[in-house]
């Protein structure tokens, strides 16, 4: 089972940096032919993204079309939907119509191809006030879309913010973000990057409010910014040897006919013994990727 910790952007346009990042150890590398490559090599670099994500790796691989709207995405899809990539990042998503039809046109492709049905998964990327607003209803068009990613820098220049280090600005789309993909029954979001490279106290603090506001990782620009992230959104041995006790006494004191009981001197009921099964289940998640 696929594990959604990291996803690493690589410029599509550079093969070394694109072969460096298959190899980096992140959970799904984002091949990009948006803003990280120049307009007049967009149209060259798409064939050469679809081939390095032929080749074998242990990692998700995913393409970051330009967005709709553009005079690139129609023909980026194109080449998109192709055997060997997992998924597709949409950026710039403002309205459910403009996702809806991102939706049909990549399931025709796949089913023209002879690819199986809702096989590339779709990330679409909330980057702008009119994208935040209509998350709900964007959410709701009835599309392959099971988790959404959180842009910041193009959130904070369309909404005129000022990108700080502690980041208190984005409190609210951050919430705003993981309360919409509650409600629509997907799973948790990701967050967004972290520009500044040099800043490792200010990057693991970020990370650690991702996690504890409710996302399940985080978009990275670079390979050092994996371990930070891996460590903070994977359980610690400590925490999964008591989330199976809470699992396991639950179980007992529930076939006995109680549905309270106490574990480390903790209370548990129904919602704390819930969060010990996902810390379990994630926990195994990952280490059977680690096996594959």
């Amino acid at each position: 089972m696929s594990v959604h910790r990291s996803f690493l952007f690589v410029p599509g346009n550079n093969p070394r940096r694109v072969e460096k990042a298959l190899a980096a150890g992140a959970d799904a590398v984002i091949l990009d032919l948006e803003d990280a490559v120049p307009v007049a090599e967009k149209v060259a670099t798409r064939g050469a993204v679809v081939a390095a994500l032929g080749h074998p790796r242990d990692c998700l691989g995913y393409l970051r079309v330009n967005a709709l709207g553009t005079e690139w995405c129609y023909a980026d899809l194109l080449a998109a939907v192709a055997p060997g990539v997992d998924g597709i990042v949409l950026p710039k998503v403002e309205t459910p119509e403009g996702l809806y039809a991102i939706d049909w046109l990549i399931g025709e492709l796949e089913r023209s191809r002879g690819l199986p049905h809702r096989a590339i998964d779709l990330i679409p990327i909330v980057e702008t006030g009119k994208g935040l607003a209509a998350l709900p209803t964007v959410l709701a068009a009835g599309t392959r879309v099971k988790r959404v990613a959180f842009g910041a820098a193009d959130f904070t220049l369309d909404m005129n913010m000022v990108w700080t280090r502690d980041e208190t600005e984005l409190a609210a789309a951050r919430a705003a973000v993981v309360l919409a993909s509650r409600v629509a029954g997907i799973e948790p979001p990701i967050d967004t990057v972290w520009a500044r490279l040099k800043d490792g106290e200010g990057y693991r603090a970020s990370v650690e409010t991702s996690r504890r506001v409710g996302f399940q990782g985080r978009l990275c620009i670079h390979p050092d910014q994996l371990a930070v992230v891996h460590e903070v959104f994977t359980p610690s041995d400590e925490a999964y040897a008591r989330a199976q006790r809470i699992v396991t006494a639950f179980r007992d004191a529930e076939a006995a006919g109680s549905a309270s009981i106490q574990v480390d001197g903790q209370f548990v009921d129904y919602p704390i013994v819930e969060q010990a099964r996902r810390t379990v289940a994630m926990v195994e998640r990952i280490r059977a990727r680690r096996a594959a």
